[in-house]
């Protein structure tokens, strides 16, 4: 990437976005941050170099501020989550899919179009899988409102490639995890389980463990969203993974064996958005991105556990 570009991050307040802020910064690039304001009280994370700006991401006036003057959008703003959009579909077709029209319809007005990079979700757009681990090429049958969103936005993003040449990537990606995902919007296992943990509470499973999942370390992925924003190849949408699938059952016995400790859980009755398996195939990021993970998931959660108890969870 050239350094001279300036970047925009939407969500940048957010667990990906944090990380992708001061991943970008520490590169030399100059970085704008775009996300609402904080609440009364807060400020915005503390990360040196970004220069911040609130907004509404559904409001066209916030995004043409925003975009001024940048050569390349990073779109990691979401406002749902997978095991609830279910319940109120149109909350994230108009907040996020009508929003990102908005986004787009914007970006095509400029003088210069930017790049712009869609963090989409490999672990919900495919569906139940017909083959392990899952490829680019797979069918999209997504069971879930939130799948089905990240695929209709990566539709309409090649749609504007088609008709006004947007550049762009997509990134579909497995369940990210590390330091800085907070627990409190009921996202992301692995913090959500260590933290239970650490108190001795119960970890409520849906169904019997054996669902299977692929987790990607934070710093793994905020290296594939540097390697995306500098390619010039032809493929557009990529798998970033791990590659691995571990149950939950898995992921329960290796932080038994971090913390040293019993851990207990309660199991409960499983759920209709919950396919059975999702393992990525990421051999198209490795041969066309030079990109493959590189931290494994046990040091991923010794490195998340760290930053618990640092917190004192």
């Amino acid at each position: 990437m050239n350094k001279s570009l300036n970047c925009l991050v939407l969500g940048a307040a957010g667990f990906i976005g944090q990380h992708l802020c001061r991943t970008l910064v520490l590169q030399g690039y100059q970085v704008r941050g775009f996300d609402r304001s904080p609440v009364k009280g807060v400020a915005w994370p503390a990360i040196d170099g970004v220069v911040w700006q609130s907004g509404d991401f559904s409001q066209q006036e916030d995004l043409y501020l925003a975009l001024a003057d940048i050569d390349i959008v990073f779109h990691l703003i979401s406002t749902t989550i997978p095991k609830t959009s279910n319940e109120q579909p149109s909350i994230d077709l108009q907040q996020n899919v009508a929003a990102t029209l908005g986004l787009l319809d914007q970006l095509v007005r400029l003088p210069a179009l930017p790049r712009l990079i869609f963090i989409s979700s490999g672990g919900t757009v495919y569906g139940i899988p017909c083959s392990i681990p899952i490829n680019e090429g797979h069918a999209t049958n997504p069971l879930c409102a939130y799948g089905v969103g990240k695929l209709a936005i990566e539709k309409y993003i090649a749609l504007y490639h088609h008709l006004y040449g947007l550049d762009y990537l997509i990134l579909r990606l497995a369940n990210p995890y590390g330091e800085q995902q907070l627990t409190s919007r009921g996202q992301g296992v692995i913090p959500v389980f260590l933290s239970k943990a650490l108190r001795g509470e119960p970890l409520e499973i849906w169904g019997d463990g054996h669902v299977i999942r692929d987790y990607l370390y934070i710093d793994d992925l905020c290296r594939a969203l540097l390697l995306a924003a500098d390619y010039a190849g032809a493929q557009r949408i990529f798998n970033i993974g791990s590659g691995q699938g571990f149950s939950l059952n898995d992921l329960i016995e290796m932080m038994r064996t971090l913390l040293k400790k019993d851990i207990l859980c309660r199991y409960l009755p499983g759920r209709a958005c919950d396919v059975p398996v999702n393992v990525l195939d990421v051999t198209l990021a490795r041969q066309h991105l030079g990109w493959q993970p590189t931290i494994s998931l046990e040091a991923g959660l010794a490195r998340t556990l760290a930053w618990l108890q640092a917190l004192k969870y």
